[in-house]
C-alpha cells in the first residue's frame, strides 16, 4: 500500500492506496494525530514523527522511504494547476468516416508536441474552445474532434451508424489521418466511457489517460439519473423533466423520451430535447451555472445532445454486458492514468469512479470534495490540469 500525499494540502491517510482526497486550505485536518503545522512543503518535528509512525504501521520500513515519498509529492504540489490561456487552432478539417458521417477535427498547441486527444461528453455534447485550456500548448499537440452527429460534425443529430464501436473506429481513423503513432487520451463523463472503450480496444496506441466523472454506462447509473434517483437531490429540476411525460408512461423515462426524441413531429422532438438537456445542465454543477443551463434553450445543441444520449442509453451503450468496461481493465492496467472525481457529482455519482478504482488500483484517484460533475468547476479543472502536468513530467523524464 502506498501512502499518497495529495496537493492542496493534505489527505486522509486511512484511505486505500492511490486515493487522494483534496482538502481545501481552510478545512481543519481530519485526524488529530497529524500536526497542526502540516503543510505541503514539510512537517514540524512532532508531526513528522507521527507521520513516520503511521507510515510504518501501514507497512513502511523506514523514515527514508517516507521522505522519498514526500519529495515526490512535493513535485506534485509545485505543478501548474491553472487553466492555460485561450488559443486558436493551427489546423482543422473534416474527415469522412463512413458513407453517412463526416467528423470535424482541429489541432492546436505545438505541432511537434506530444499528441493528446480530447474526447467530449454526452454523447452528443460536442467540443468547445475552452477544452483546449487543460493542456500546456507549448508541450502538447492538442486534438479535438466532434463525435458523430455532434457539434460541427454532419449529419447533425444523426443516429444511424452511430454506436460506441463506430466512435472507437473513428478515433483510430483520425489518429491515422493525422499520422500520429500513439497519443494521450483525455475524457470526462461519456468521454471517460469512450476513453475506456478505446484504450481497451487499442492499448498499444495510448501513452497515458486522464479521466473525469467516471461513467461506466451500467443500468444502475442510468436508473439513478433518469429514473428518479437524482430527483431526491434536485426535485425542482426533476419535475419539468418528469412532467413532460404522461403518468401512464413513467415506468421508463428513457423509453418515453426515446419515443418523443424520434417522433416524426420536429416540435415534439425539440420539446423533449429541451427538457432532457435542461435536466442535465441543472445538475452538472455543485453550484448552479446559469450559462450552462441556458444551453437547454438552444434547440440545435439540445437536439443532438438529447437524441444521441438517449440513443446510447436505451441501447446500454452498445456494450455486450453491463460490467464490460470493468471486466476488461486488465487490458489497460499498465497505462499511466489519473481519475478525477467530484465528490458531489450527481450526473455520474462517485460509486462508478470507486468501482473503477477498486478494479484498477494502479490508477490514481483524485477526489475533489467541493465539486460536482463539470470539468469547469474550479477544483476539478485544477486537478485535470495537474494530471496532464504529471503526465508531461513523466514523458519528459522518459525522453531524457
Amino acid at each position: 500500500m502506498k501512502l499518497r500525499f495529495s496537493p492542496n494540502p493534505t489527505i486522509i491517510p486511512s484511505l486505500p492506496s492511490t486515493v487522494s482526497v483534496i482538502i481545501p486550505h481552510f478545512t481543519p485536518l481530519p485526524n488529530p494525530s497529524f500536526s497542526n503545522n502540516f503543510t505541503t512543503s514539510g512537517l514540524s518535528c512532532a508531526g513528522r514523527k507521527n507521520l513516520v509512525l503511521r507510515a510504518q504501521n501501514l507497512g513502511y520500513k523506514g523514515e527514508q522511504q517516507l521522505i522519498d515519498l514526500m519529495d515526490s509529492e512535493k513535485e506534485a504540489v509545485e505543478l501548474n494547476r491553472n487553466l492555460y490561456p485561450n488559443i486558436e487552432p493551427y489546423s482543422s478539417g473534416f474527415l469522412k468516416v463512413s458513407d453517412i458521417h463526416t467528423i470535424y477535427w482541429e489541432q492546436s498547441g505545438n505541432p511537434n508536441g506530444h499528441p493528446v486527444v480530447f474526447l467530449h461528453g454526452g454523447p452528443g455534447g460536442g467540443t468547445a474552445p475552452s477544452n483546449r485550456r487543460f493542456f500546456d500548448p507549448d508541450f502538447y499537440r492538442i486534438i479535438l474532434f466532434d463525435q458523430r452527429g455532434a457539434g460541427k460534425s454532419t449529419p447533425h443529430a444523426c443516429l444511424e451508424e452511430n454506436k460506441t464501436w463506430d466512435l472507437v473506429d473513428d478515433i483510430e481513423k483520425l489518429r491515422e489521418h493525422l499520422e500520429i503513432p500513439e497519443w494521450q487520451v483525455f475524457g470526462g463523463s461519456w468521454g471517460s466511457t469512450l476513453a475506456l472503450a478505446y484504450s481497451q480496444s487499442h492499448p498499444d496506441k495510448v501513452t497515458g489517460m486522464v479521466l473525469r466523472g467516471i461513467f461506466l454506462l451500467r443500468k444502475k447509473e442510468i436508473d439513478w439519473f433518469y429514473e428518479g434517483g437524482a430527483a431526491a437531490i434536485y426535485p425542482d429540476a426533476w419535475e419539468p423533466f418528469r412532467d413532460l411525460i404522461p403518468e401512464n408512461e413513467r415506468e421508463s423515462f428513457i423509453d418515453a423520451y426515446h419515443k418523443r426524441l424520434n417522433s416524426n413531429d420536429m416540435e415534439t422532438q425539440y420539446a423533449a430535447a429541451r427538457a432532457w438537456t435542461k435536466w442535465e445542465m441543472m445538475t452538472a454543477h455543485l453550484l448552479p451555472n446559469e450559462e450552462i443551463i441556458k444551453k437547454g434553450d438552444d434547440d440545435n445543441f439540445s437536439l443532438a445532445f438529447a437524441r444521441i444520449e438517449n440513443h446510447y442509453f436505451v441501447n446500454q451503450g452498445f456494450f455486450p454486458t453491463d460490467s464490460f468496461l470493468l471486466d476488461n481493465v486488465d487490458k489497460i492496467r499498465h497505462i499511466n492514468t489519473t481519475i478525477v472525481q467530484g465528490r458531489y457529482d450527481v450526473c455520474c455519482p462517485m460509486m462508478s469512479a470507486w468501482d473503477l478504482h477498486k478494479a484498477w488500483p494502479e490508477a490514481d484517484l483524485k477526489v475533489v470534495p467541493n465539486a460536482g460533475h463539470s470539468a469547469n468547476e474550479p477544483g476539478i479543472a485544477e486537478e485535470l490540469v495537474a494530471a496532464n502536468e504529471m503526465l508531461k513530467k513523466s514523458i519528459k523524464k522518459n525522453v531524457l
